[in-house]
């Protein structure tokens, strides 16, 4: 009974968190445009909150198998807060850039900040090798759900506000307000956790560098891979793509909230799809396989001569697009030790963070260069798959316990 409330108590932190995110995405960098940022230094600030993030992020999933996993989720449910509200009270690009880096800011609307990794440690350690793959499935699926939910109330919200006389910067404000809000009730969340999730006391165990021992060759060499994967998808972050809309179609708020609630559904059931075709096929078959032409739906978006075709292109994209998420989660988790696995989760994630950190700066100075404004999808639809290959040649001999 206790492990089906800790179960359920990270699903419903999962679910707040992601529908914050998306709730954000959409309005983040029509946000600072209309407080007056240029493209290039809306690329430059979004790249220090993903950097900031990964700095953070590593000291916090590092740290959370010896000090406590719960204890390093409340405080990076405090960090939250604290970019929401620094966001929501100034205009400064000075203060906004130190809340960027310190603080917690999705920008991409994705999973950001040391939750996902702790979550996951703490997931496993509730749950048999067998049920894992299916477990982080619904985990995701229910993060999508919500991210899209939230992607559709930020975006149509923001624009209901500006008709009902509101100016589109304090229309967007009070989408900020709503991002601090999540963290506090996260905070009650986690605090409500038991001490299942928490490390099990074993035999001292001699650690290296970031928390990790025996397994720590595998962690770097998945960490530097899944490194270039982020940093290709960080050309393409949601807010940069909903800005991308705006800009090519003029497209609403609301209309980019709608795009981003069906693509990120869609998202969402390719997640739970996943768990069947990894059966049939291993954790690293069903990465690949579905990733690649993923990719390649990807860079057929800025082709699309009309709205509609593009909307079409990219739905199709996110409907296949998720199906190596959870079962990247789940194969991290298998092959490092149960003690590893915060750290584990952790520097890959960092890795994730710190390649994406460094490309929306320079989707920024693309997207400012009208011949250029669609080069930033032909190189991460291009750069993920030479990913999906790498990814493949190095690790498709190397099972999860459930397939050997």
């Amino acid at each position: 009974m206790t492990h089906r409330r800790d179960i359920v108590l990270l699903f419903t932190t999962r679910i707040i968190r992601l529908f914050a995110y998306g709730f954000l995405s959409v309005v983040l960098a029509l946000y600072l445009a209309e407080a007056g940022l240029v493209e290039s230094q809306i690329g430059l600030l979004l790249t220090l909150t993903l950097a900031g993030d990964a700095a953070i992020s590593l000291w916090l999933t590092t740290s959370a198998d010896r000090l406590g996993r719960r204890r390093m989720l409340v405080l990076g449910a405090g960090l939250m807060i604290l970019a929401g509200v620094v966001f929501l009270f100034t205009r400064n690009p000075i203060f906004l850039t130190v809340a960027a880096i310190l603080g917690v800011i999705s920008p991409s609307g994705n999973e950001i900040g040391p939750f996902l990794s702790i979550e996951q440690a703490g997931l496993t350690q509730l749950i048999s090798d067998e049920k894992r793959t299916q477990i982080f499935a619904w985990y995701n699926l229910v993060g999508s759900f919500a991210t899209a939910t939230g992607a559709l109330s930020g975006g149509w919200l923001a624009q209901g506000l500006q008709a009902g006389g509101w100016t589109a910067l304090d229309s967007y404000r009070f989408v900020l307000a709503g991002y601090a809000l999540a963290g506090f009730v996260l905070i009650l969340c986690f605090v409500s956790v038991s001490s299942a999730v928490e490390v099990v006391p074993q035999a001292q165990v001699a650690k290296h560098t970031l928390g990790l021992h025996k397994s720590r060759g595998v962690v770097l060499k998945l960490s530097s891979l899944f490194a270039l994967d982020a940093f290709a998808g960080g050309l393409i972050v949601q807010s940069m793509m909903a800005f991308w809309f705006h800009v090519r179609f003029g497209v609403e708020a609301g209309v980019i909230g709608s795009i981003f609630f069906g693509a990120n559904v869609l998202a969402g059931i390719s997640a739970l799809l996943a768990v069947r075709i990894a059966k049939k096929f291993g954790l690293i078959n069903t990465m690949v396989f579905t990733h690649i032409p993923s990719n390649v739906l990807l860079m057929l978006v800025p082709l699309m001569p009309n709205l509609p075709l593009a909307i079409g292109v990219l739905l199709a994209r996110f409907s296949i697009s998720q199906m190596d998420v959870p079962t990247r989660q789940s194969y991290t988790m298998a092959v490092v030790a149960p003690d590893e696995r915060s750290a584990a989760s952790g520097v890959t994630a960092i890795a994730r963070s710190v390649g994406a950190a460094l490309s929306p700066s320079l989707t920024g100075i693309f997207l400012g260069i009208p011949g250029l404004i669609s080069l930033p999808f032909f190189l991460c639809g291009g750069l993920k798959i030479v990913y999906d290959l790498a990814l493949w040649r190095e690790f498709r001999m190397m099972k999860p316990p459930e397939e050997q």
